[in-house]
Order: C-alpha cells, then structure tokens, then sequence
C-alpha cells in the first residue's frame, strides 16, 4: 500500500524541497534517487516517505514550488519592466533583453526544465500540467495582461493577448536561445537580436 503523505514542518519542507530540487536539476527524475535526495536534503529517506509518499509526488511538490517562486520574480520584474512605457520599442526591447538574460536566482529551476524536456515521456503528467499552470503559463498570462494594457492604451492593436504574448517572448528571449540550453551573448548581439525581434512584432501589432 502507498504511505499515506504527512505535512512537515516548514523548516522540514524547504530543506526538502531545496535539497530534492538540487537532485532533480542535477540527476533528472529518472536517475535521481530517494537515497541521494535524503542525503542531499540531510534527512532520511524515511522521512521522505512519510511527508511526499513516494519520489513522484516528491517530484511534483518540487517542481509546482520551484515554479511558483520564478514565476514571482519574473512577474515583478515583469511589472516594473513594463508598468509604464514610455518608448514602446525601446521598453520592448529592455523586456526582451531582461527575459534573456540567465537569472542566477532562477539557475537550478531552469536546469530543472532543462531535465523536464529531455526526460518528459517519463515523467507524471499530472507533475508537467501542474508546472505549466503555476509556471509558464501564469507568467504568459502577466506579460499578455501588460500588451492588452498597451492595447488599452492605443499603442498596439491585439485581438489575442495570450498569442502576442507567446510571439514576444519568442521573437526576443527565444531567438536569443532557441534551444533549451542557454549560452552567454555579448551584449551588442543580445541587443541586435532582440530589437530586430521586437521591431518584427511592433509591425505585426503597432496601432
């Protein structure tokens, strides 16, 4: 029979979660162990059971949290990037190169997507949704919030916020990184690509 999950303290909880989410950036879900996980988290395995049941529902605690606290910070800066334009290309484009720039605060979640994406057949779908809804999904809504405010305003033209939303982020921090991995760009090119990325979506849906 599955153990039945308890509540742990909060000091218990984050030492969990931290040290698990170290263990999955790291290893994966399908290489990381219980047994590395308590080490890591200096508790014992006993523990974990008693308080996640087993390493799925270990998994899906991390990455849920994990993704709460990232998408908190990028929504702040989000909200000051973006609260009040003034130049519309050039705000865009201090967005864009925000969103592309690697955040040592939000290293280990993203070497956790970075395990999502080359490990997703075998990971809980529920897991994956549940990151997706408290992650990128919630912060797409926020920068979508922001163009249709813009949009409000009379400075672009949307009739989908949640696609402008999604066509941004690509044309800016996505084709900075295109793939998973994200490597370091001088910062003139971070600029090029990115304002050339914004120019492309400001002549799709400039008023």
């Amino acid at each position: 029979m599955k153990p039945i999950a308890s509540t742990p303290r909060p000091d218990k909880r984050r030492a969990l979660l931290d040290g698990a989410l170290a263990v999955f950036a790291r290893d994966g879900y399908t290489r990381a162990s219980i047994d590395t996980i308590a080490r890591e988290a200096s508790v014992s395995t006993r523990t974990i059971y008693n308080h996640f049941g087993d390493k799925a529902a270990l998994f899906g605690a991390v990455i849920v949290d994990s993704a709460e606290r990232t998408s908190e910070r990028q929504i702040d800066a989000l909200r000051w990037l973006l609260s009040k334009v003034t130049d519309l290309e050039d705000d865009l484009v201090e967005f864009g190169i925000a969103w592309a720039t690697p955040d040592a605060d939000s290293a280990q979640h993203f070497a956790l997507v970075r395990q999502i994406a080359a490990d997703a057949g075998h990971l809980p779908a529920e897991a994956i949704d549940a990151w997706q809804q408290a992650g990128p999904l919630k912060v797409r809504a926020a920068i979508a919030s922001c163009l249709r405010k813009m949009g409000d305003a009379g400075l672009l033209s949307i009739e989908d916020e949640m696609l402008a939303a999604n066509q941004l982020i690509q044309l800016t921090a996505g084709s900075v990184h295109p793939t998973p991995v994200q490597i370091d760009v001088p910062t003139e090119d971070l600029e090029a690509i990115v304002r050339s990325g914004v120019r492309v979506f400001l002549a799709a849906y400039r008023q």
